[in-house]
């Protein structure tokens, strides 16, 4: 999943950053509302973690811009501003959720998952694709019962997947989604990733349930 931090505070949000790219994320970091704005509107993110003030736009006035536009982007909003009039009014403007500092990374972590599995539709429940059970907040995966032991990166591909499931993903849209601007990663990494999750998800199985749409993308679901 792609997420933006906007935080002015640049050793936090360094630190929030590299969490989160701990955990599978792809992270694009801005310290700047002006260009937090730039970055939202331009990239396809699934969540947009927020300080109120930042300099150049707020986190108030990026969400209103980003709600009237259309935008459905979960946003979380990650600050200081603790008063209950504050809250009130992110959760007015469309604010997803709404995090105090000081925050232990953990519930910053499971409130980012919550919001993004939300804007999925994917509420709380395991996501199931036949025999495969993907539970987003535990981060664990089991094929008939087993463990399958992915790292960060096929986890997260996985999950983007199933949270699609049944979908056409195009290879742009993987890489939109688990990339961020800086990553050099080479053109081939998402069938290269791909391949990985098909050895451990579908290699001793009949059943296969990663499919190739040639010349489109991949589905993941019981064909």
């Amino acid at each position: 999943m792609r997420v933006l931090v906007a935080e002015d505070h640049a050793s936090l949000a360094r630190s929030v950053a590299n969490g989160l790219r701990e955990e599978g994320f792809a992270v694009d970091l801005t310290f700047d509302g002006e260009e937090a704005l730039r970055y939202a509107g331009a990239n396809p993110y699934d969540c947009l973690i927020l300080d109120i003030m930042l300099p150049g736009k707020t986190g108030w006035q990026i969400l209103e811009a980003v709600r009237k536009d259309g935008a459905k982007t979960p946003v979380l909003f990650l600050t200081a501003k603790d008063a209950v009039e504050d809250r009130v009014r992110g959760l007015n403007l469309g604010a997803d959720d709404y995090v105090v500092k000081p925050f232990a990374f953990e519930e910053l972590l499971a409130r980012v998952r919550a919001v993004i599995r939300r804007g999925h539709g994917r509420a709380g429940a395991p996501i199931v694709v036949g025999d495969l059970e993907i539970d987003a907040a535990a981060k664990t995966v089991r094929r008939a019962g087993k463990p399958i032991i992915l790292s960060a990166r096929e986890y997260t591909l996985l999950e983007y997947l199933a949270l699609r499931c049944g979908e056409v993903v195009t290879r742009t849209e993987i890489w939109e989604h688990l990339y961020d601007q800086n990553d050099e990663s080479v053109s081939n990494v998402v069938d290269v990733y791909i391949g990985y999750l098909r050895s451990k998800i579908d290699r001793d199985h009949e059943t296969k349930l990663i499919h190739t749409r040639r010349g489109m993308g991949y589905v993941l679901g019981m064909m």
